[in-house]
Order: C-alpha cells, then structure tokens, then sequence
C-alpha cells in the first residue's frame, strides 16, 4: 500500500473501527472503497439487475415499502419509486446534527452498502464518499427517527444531497444541496432499483452520535480516575481502599483497572503519607471510586462490543445473500441493539458525574472537607470562592438524572402498525451524548475544585495526580480572591476534552487504561 493509501480509511464493509469513525468524522481523514468491498458491491447488484429483469417480485425492489409492501410496481416506475422513498421520508425536525455525526452517518452508510449485500450500485457509494472527502455535508435535522425501521428520516435527509436535492454545508455555507454538488464537482446520482432503500433503511444516524459518544466517555473514565485522585489527594484520603487485595476478591475488570489506576496516580504522594487525620475510612465518595469508576468502565465495555459489531453489519432490508442466491425480508434495521447499549451509555457516564459531584461537595464544604477552608476561598466571606461551581456541577448530574431514563423501554407503533414495536435508539444516542457532554463538564469542574484543595493543603502529591494537578496549573492559576471563575472552568473544560490532561499524565506515569 502507498504513503497516500495509508492515510485512507479503507472500506470493506468488514474491518471498521470506531477509531477509524472518530478520524473521518473529526479529522477529516479521507476515506476510500478496497477492491474486496468493490467486488462486493458488483456482485450484489448484478443480482438486482437479474430480478428487476426477471420481473421477480421482491420486496422494496418490485413491490412498495411498509404497509404498502402488498402494492407491486412495474419495472418502468422502480426509479420513480426510490426517489419518491426519500423525498417522503425526509421529514426530520430540529436543529441540524453537527458536522462529526453527519460524516459519521455518511462513513458508517458507505461502510454497510460496502458489506455487499444491500444491492446499491459502486457509483453509490463513490459519490456519497466523494462527498464525505470533499465536505459536502447534508443538513440533516437530528429529531424525527423512531429507530425502526432504522434511521429513516435522518438518512433520507442524507439522501436528499446525493440526488441533488436538500440542503448542505459546503465550505462552511449553508445552501441547496444542489448548489453544493455542482460546487463540490459531484454529479448527483440518480437512484435505481433498491438504492433507495438501501440507504435509509439502517442504524446509521444512532450509531454515529452514540460511536462518537462512547469514543468521549471511554477518555472520561480515565479522567475520571485522575480527578478522584486529586480530590483524594486534596482531602487526604485514605488509600488502603484500594488495595489489589480488595479488588481481587470482587474481580470485576473495570473496579480492577480503576482502583490500579487510582495506586499508580497517588504512587509517591507525600500528602497521603505524611496524613495525621486518624481516621480509618472515608466516605464513600473516595472509598467506593473504584467500584463506581470501575461500574461504568464495564458498561463501557459492552457499548464497545455492540458498537464494533454494528459499525461492520448489514442493517438494511431485504438482505441480498449472493452466494445462494437468496433475497430475504427480515429486520436488521431495528435499532434495539443500540438503543438498549446507547442508554446503558447514558448511565454509565451519569455515575461517573454523579460521584465526581459528591468528591467536589466535600472539598467546598468544611464540615466534610478534613481541614480545608469554606469553599476553598481564603478570606470567606468577602470571597465566595468555589461555592456556586458545586451548583453548577450539582445542576448538571440533576440535568443527567433525567436525561438517563432509558428511551429503549419506551415504543409506539408506526406505519399502520406495520412497525408495531420501535427501539426509539436514536433518541438513546442523542441523550447519552448530552450526558456526555455535562460529565465533561462536572469533571472539569472537580479538577478545578481539587487543585485549588492541593494548594491549599500543601505538600507534594502522587506522580500521577501531581500530573494532573500541573496540568490544570498551566491552564488556571490559583485563585487567591474572587474573579470571574467561567473563563477558568472553560480553560480545564477544554483540557478535558482535547485529552491535554491525560497527556500530562502519561508522560509522568505512563498511560491511563
């Protein structure tokens, strides 16, 4: 492979990544179709070519869609029927989806057709990755889909571009799909029998909000373990809660991980050591960290493994199989896969803002603090120091309580009850990335709360958690009297989320599992 090709992401419907997701969604890193996903591709549609001629009467090919499936249509009226799909099925509402998740729809589109058993021609799948590489993206409302039968207004918000129709952003304007094509130098496709189809009836929008989601929530839970470290370090916690001992008699792997974390960040900590507090247990915000950490760490886990799976599966309908010639309707569009591991997302990023909220509550309050002053301020009073960011923090966890209720248990029947039980997976995805986004910054909010705790109690911390505490340090000074505290939130928010915290750790410690 050349220097240009190893800096592709190459599609065979088979080998994606949510790394590879995060690349082409964020950096922009340019994809392209193997030769294998290729012949994939020519293959399937050779077997659609055989049954429009044969006049076979296949579902969605020959025959309408939903409870219209009854309804057959001639060989004459199969392109009208798959433009006429996505022109009605573009209903979405709201606000557009942000630039990320509509390239990850587009690369997880592609990627599924790639598999070769949805029967969408190559040139398909060349323009809508043409698309992606030169930044035609489709405006694409982010309500509207009940997650089966997939992602059907999202993706046929996506579709719209392809045929020339819609909106798009291009070049950071907002304009006509049309317009955006023909100033891209893409022509627009004009959909043949089963194309239509092909492309919305999928996972796509759900899994690329809730892919991107789980990439952010993995880099919290290692970030997690710092700031309970800090905060440990800050409160002169008590470590032997973390012994390996512990742990090993409950071997959970995240709770084993969290807590050998937890031992490497406060490894040297003269704080901790040279602590005369007599105490013999801490609250259970410090002492239960690694098995709340350590919770989430495995839900984590299992988002991991159902993302993976889904990234590299044929979720449209009906499924081509052209090694024995079969064409079968079945219902790999229901989203309930990653509706019910979207929702456990949600969850599991909640917990970790939910104990990262009480650590911060008892560094600002004295009755719980060991020592540390009201609201870490000196001079209370006149100064109301930290106070009002346990607030802020303490709204976002309540925010995520709510946002938390799983939408998977909910369903409403759709299309004459042809769709008579939904995943509501989209909606799952679209919560779990805001509960995302408000641990981020509940965690920001702790780190900037902790080290001005570590300064005020003096002494030297652990390698690790000193890491930290000199990585928020080099963003934020420490605040001697009250200033304007939204500018200093904002800078170790950012910290959070571009990993530069994380990178100080490493190089201290090495990497954070």
């Amino acid at each position: 492979m050349d220097k240009h090709a190893a800096r592709e992401v190459i599609l065979d419907g088979d080998s994606l990544t949510i790394q590879d997701v995060v690349a082409v969604a964020r950096q922009h890193k340019p994809v392209a179709v193997s030769p294998a996903g290729l012949a994939k591709l020519e293959r399937a549609r050779a077997m659609v070519d055989r049954f429009i001629a044969e006049d076979k009467v296949v579902y969605g090919l020959t025959t309408g869609f939903g409870k219209f499936s009854t309804v057959t249509i001639s060989k004459e009226q199969t392109e009208e029927l798959q433009e006429n799909l996505i022109i009605s099925h573009a209903v979405g509402v709201g606000e557009p989806f942000p630039e990320e998740i509509v390239r990850a729809m587009m690369l997880l589109r592609a990627n599924a057709l790639t598999k070769g058993h949805s029967g969408a021609r190559p040139v398909v799948v060349a323009t809508l990755l043409e698309m992606l590489n030169k930044g035609v993206h489709p405006v694409i409302p982010e309500k509207g889909s009940l997650g089966a039968s997939g992602d059907l207004a999202p993706l046929s918000h996506m579709v719209l571009v392809l045929i020339g129709k819609g909106e798009a952003f291009y070049n950071g304007e907002r304009m006509p799909g049309a317009a955006a094509m023909t100033k891209a130098g893409i022509p627009a496709v004009k959909l043949k029998a089963k194309e239509g189809l092909a492309l919305i009836n999928g996972t796509q929008a759900m899994t690329a909000v809730g892919a991107l989601a789980y990439h952010d929530a993995v880099g919290l839970a290692k970030l997690a373990d710092v700031a309970a470290a800090m905060s440990v370090e800050a409160l002169e916690g008590i470590t032997p809660a973390f012994d390996p001992q512990v742990h090993a008699v409950r071997p959970h792997p995240g709770q084993i991980q969290a807590a050998a974390n937890l031992r490497r960040l406060l490894a040297g900590s003269e704080i901790i050591g040279g602590a005369t507090h007599g105490r013999v247990q801490d609250a259970y915000a410090l002492r239960c960290t690694p098995q709340v950490h350590g919770a989430s760490r495995d839900a984590l886990e299992y988002v991991r493994r159902a993302v993976e799976t889904e990234i590299n599966s044929v979720t449209d309908n009906p499924i081509l199989f052209p090694e024995t010639g079969e064409v079968i309707s079945g219902g790999n569009f229901h989203g309930q896969p990653m509706a019910l591991a979207f929702d456990f997302l949600g969850i599991a990023a909640a917990e970790l803002a939910n104990i990262s909220e009480r650590r911060t509550e008892r560094l600002v309050n004295p009755a719980l603090s060991n020592g540390l002053p009201a609201f870490l301020c000196q001079n209370g009073g006149l100064n109301s120091g930290f106070m009002i960011c346990q607030y802020s923090a303490a709204s976002l966890v309540s925010e995520n309580k709510v946002l938390a209720h799983p939408a998977s248990v909910d369903s409403i029947p759709s299309s004459a009850n042809q769709e008579d039980h939904v995943s509501m997976g989209t909606i799952a995805a679209r919560k779990a990335r805001s509960i995302v986004e408000n641990a981020a910054n509940v965690l920001a909010i702790e780190l900037l709360c902790a080290a001005q705790g570590i300064d005020l109690r003096g002494g030297k911390p652990g390698r690790g958690s000193g890491a930290g505490y000199r990585a928020v340090r080099k963003a934020v000074s420490f605040m001697e009297r009250d200033r304007e505290i939204w500018p200093d939130m904002r800078a170790v928010e950012k910290l959070v989320r571009n990993g530069g915290i994380l990178q100080e750790v490493a190089a201290a410690i090495g990497e954070i599992d």
